[in-house]
């Protein structure tokens, strides 16, 4: 190995980080990811759950069937003249991880408008990764860019109305009633703004630089560095931490660099995607992605997500293609890596430039790569993996199922005697009674089992698991005072001082955000299953619940309804006064619940 990096210096006078993955490798042993070869290490696999963020970027090895579904080819955009088709494109123109969930986003003062215009923001020159970090908010009218808008929102007292007008925000101009008609599922969506601020904060490639100085990135567990050409889909990942020389050495010779999850690292993109999760009832996801000028990082592929482009800096060339068949409609999985000859024509092809946004549902295979005068950094957030109604009846019908055997007998009797003889593929010919009533008793049993099934139960186990696929809460400065995470115990003049939390009947609750809890009844009891000690790394921590008593379930029922009005503790549906004091004291800990006034005036 010595001697070949001898020989490279004396040949070339540099050697690259990708010319030594290479030759460490040797002749063959460059991992390629052509079609039908499985990811590496932090990529998607077929049939497994990717760590929160897995949104985009190369599939599994294959996808299942699924059912048929109606594509229409329609492309709505907004802003800017027809979207141009293939042989029309012109282009000369133009944190740390795991941090607790009290984080801070401090209020602006009331009134301002929930519009965000942002401000200017230093553009990157061309093959330079260089741009303004979003640690602080950009100057310009409008007031702080993408934090200015979280910080409005944070003035909202109901989570569903901040998550509403997020998702309002991401897709305007056109109405959200609009986008869930015409392109939820359906159709790509390009918005075309002419407005390089407008995601202005939310992630830079000065915070990828943050990121990597943290010391806290690894290859293949945090970022990927990949690169496509002629038809050849590569993975170039060292092992062991990715130090920034390293990292840019690979981004200098060509390679895309993908950081899994930003929202591990940046708190803005964490709060920007803990309120929108809210929004779908589903894991809210994002990778980002930097490409250098004149290089494309991924093979044309489609994925199981429902995929929300925004163009942060620079700008990229896309390509769409609707599903080549029924079956790759919606699916259930992602796919292997495409080729060229697989496509046909592109149903949508244009430039992203900054502020920009590309929707298009899962199935839709696309390909992006950057023109040669422009890095490109763009982040893709993903929704609605595996929660489609096929996904909800998985869990539903064994569990109907399984209440039908206990409780019916006509579940429990025998099948007929002699059916493996008239009954199977090889007698499927065959005209026979016993073939008829045998598959009209299947019939009977099957619509039977409606009736047994446990719907409400089913959803509520869902509901469960996306609890636990959920980030975190952000706090605004105001929820952070009321909670248990503003509470202002400490360690002061030789002893502990503030540590009692005094709830009393008279003190006024409510729920941190609607979305934080899920009652579920459960084989071992009534489980109360909540999100604020969540990890901001997917599935990292265990799901998080408390087992609730009998007596108390109406009164977190009673919280849920009563969301977003506080109401005293003596109003709580509980026989004892004891008890009401004694639930809001354990949610209140758990930072489940705040007060209207501090509990500890300091």
């Amino acid at each position: 190995m010595a001697a070949c990096v001898a020989e490279e210096r004396q040949r070339v006078g540099r050697l690259s980080a990708l010319s030594v993955y290479r030759r460490a490798l040797g002749p063959g042993r460059l991992e390629r990811r052509r079609r039908g070869t499985p990811l590496p290490s932090g990529g998607k696999r077929s049939k497994t759950r990717p760590r929160r963020g897995a949104a985009g970027g190369g599939g599994p090895e294959r996808a299942a069937p699924q059912r048929d579904a109606a594509v229409p080819d329609r492309v709505e955009r907004t802003g800017s003249p027809e979207a141009k088709r293939r042989g029309d494109l012109k282009t000369s123109s133009r944190g740390l991880p795991d941090k607790a969930p009290a984080a801070n986003l401090e209020a602006e003062a009331p009134g301002a408008p929930l519009t965000t215009p942002g401000g200017p923001r230093a553009k990157a020159p061309a093959g330079s990764p260089e741009g303004k970090p979003s640690g602080e908010p950009p100057a310009g009218p409008g007031g702080g860019g993408v934090l200015g808008l979280l910080r409005r929102l944070g003035r909202l007292e109901d989570s569903r109305r901040r998550a509403a007008e997020l998702f309002r925000w991401l897709v305007a101009p056109v109405a959200p009633e609009e986008f869930a008609e015409r392109h939820w599922e359906r159709a790509p969506l390009l918005l075309q703004r002419g407005d390089p601020s407008y995601y202005a904060g939310l992630f830079s490639t000065a915070d990828f630089d943050a990121v990597l100085r943290s010391g806290d990135v690894h290859f293949g567990t945090h970022l990927d560095v990949t690169s496509y050409a002629e038809g050849v889909r590569e993975t170039h990942n060292p092992v062991g931490r990715a130090l920034p020389a390293v990292v840019w050495d690979f981004y200098q010779n060509g390679c895309s660099l993908r950081l899994l999850s930003p929202q591990a690292f940046s708190t803005a993109v964490w709060h920007f995607l803990s309120i929108l999760q809210e929004h779908f009832g589903s894991m809210a996801g994002a990778n980002t992605y930097l490409t250098p000028p004149g290089t494309q990082g991924f093979a044309p592929h489609y994925d199981d997500i429902e995929a929300f482009v925004l163009q942060l800096e620079g700008k990229k060339h896309w390509r769409v293609y609707s599903p080549r068949t029924s079956s790759e409609a919606l699916p259930q999985f992602s796919s292997a890596n495409l080729t060229q000859a697989e496509l046909g024509e592109p149903l949508l092809e244009v430039v992203l430039e900054a502020g920009d946004l590309l929707y298009f549902p899962r199935g839709f295979i696309h390909q992006a790569d950057c023109l040669p005068d422009a890095h490109s950094l763009h982040i893709t957030v993903s929704s609605y993996q595996r929660n489609s109604w096929g996904d909800f009846l998985e869990k539903l019908l064994p569990a109907a199922l399984q209440m039908a055997l206990e409780e019916d007998l006509e579940y429990r009797q025998g099948l007929p005697m002699g059916c493996l003889g008239y009954m199977g593929v090889a007698n499927s010919d065959a005209v026979d009674a016993r073939r008829t009533a045998f598959v009209e008793k299947v019939q009977h049993l099957i619509k039977k089992l409606v009736e047994y099934a446990p719907i409400d139960a089913a959803m509520d186990q869902r509901a469960k698991s996306f609890l636990h696929d959920c980030l975190p809460p952000v706090l605004t400065q105001s929820e952070k005072q009321l909670s248990v995470y503003g509470f202002p115990a400490r360690w002061q003049d030789g002893g502990p001082r503030n540590v009692d939390i005094l709830i009393t009947k008279d003190t006024e609750v409510r729920l941190l955000h609607h979305g934080i809890v899920r009652l579920c009844n459960e084989e071992a009891g009534v489980m109360l299953y909540y999100t604020t000690e969540n990890s901001r790394v997917y599935h990292k921590e265990e799901p998080k619940y408390l087992e609730i008593g009998p007596e108390y379930t109406d009164s977190i029922e009673f919280l849920l309804s009563s969301y977003p009005n506080h109401v005293s503790v003596d109003t709580l549906p509980c026989d004892a006064l004891e008890d009401k004091i004694s639930l809001a004291t354990i949610l209140f800990e758990k930072g489940i619940l705040t007060t209207k006034k501090p509990l500890v005036q300091v």
